[in-house]
């Protein structure tokens, strides 16, 4: 019995968590203009490093976080391994360096607003006012 009532409660505290997730946004430093999911594509890939004249620097949250997870799924149609692996090969080739991995969404909130070029993801849950969203899915 008090299995079962700890798996209800897990699925529930699962299920409330999700609901509460709102989407995902691309936010940019002030100069930063909008962009496609192709142009984010190509940013976390390293094969656009300016977009429109701009130098870009891209950001995010430490693996097996659920923001990263969903930019990942969302944005790039990737999982962790195959981003992973994806940066493995380009590094050993000499293409470039992932983006760096901030420790949470408020210290990649900081990093964007404080660093012209930057670009980053968040949930919208996180939105403050006056934050540059470049693109949401």
């Amino acid at each position: 019995m008090k299995t079962t009532i700890k798996v209800i409660s897990v699925v529930v505290f699962l299920a409330v968590g999700q609901a509460l997730a709102g989407e995902m946004v691309v936010i940019g430093n002030n100069n930063v203009p909008l962009m496609d999911t192709e142009t984010i594509q190509k940013v976390y890939t390293g094969k656009f490093i300016t977009v429109a004249g701009i130098n870009v620097t891209p950001v995010g949250v430490k693996p097996g976080t659920s923001e990263r997870n969903r930019f990942l799924r969302e944005f790039l149609n990737q999982d962790e391994e195959k981003y992973t692996a994806y940066w493995t090969v380009r590094r050993y080739i000499g293409k470039g360096t992932p983006p760096a991995e901030l420790s949470s969404a408020s210290e990649l909130i900081n990093y964007v607003q404080s660093t012209p070029g930057a670009v980053g993801y968040i949930d919208e849950i996180e939105l403050k006012q006056g934050m540059n969203v470049i693109s949401h899915r």
